[in-house]
């Protein structure tokens, strides 16, 4: 019995082999199976993100805001201290997009935040 790798997309370790394929059973995702040696990390796309004190982010970490951020249309915003789980990398002038409890989806700057 081999161990397939697990999904690149939503990492689910639920995945099956169709053919000459891999497939996702919980998001439908597809992709080689000679691929899934040469991508370990879905996050891996080559962008360097920092946070505040200089320390590397990838996906999936967890941050904390290191001040208080005002939201547009909000009475009140994100304190500093609150803990994002999760984030996403994305290439922009906000490089970060999260959901915050409470507040739903956000993109946030790297230079606002400390990894956890």
């Amino acid at each position: 019995m081999s161990v397939l790798p697990p999904c690149p997309k939503c990492r689910s370790s639920y995945t099956d082999e169709d053919g000459a394929l891999l497939v996702c059973p919980e998001c439908a995702h597809e992709w080689p199976a000679s691929a899934a040696e040469a991508s370990e990390d879905p996050s891996d796309t080559g962008l360097v993100v920092k946070d505040a004190n200089g320390a590397q982010l990838s996906g999936g970490d967890q941050v904390v805001l290191i001040k208080d951020l005002k939201i547009k249309g909000s009475p009140s915003g994100v304190e500093a201290g609150t803990r994002v789980k999760g984030i996403r990398l994305v290439e922009g002038d906000h490089n970060i997009d999260c959901k915050i409890l409470g507040f739903g989806a956000m993109q946030l700057k790297s230079e606002f935040v400390k990894e956890a």
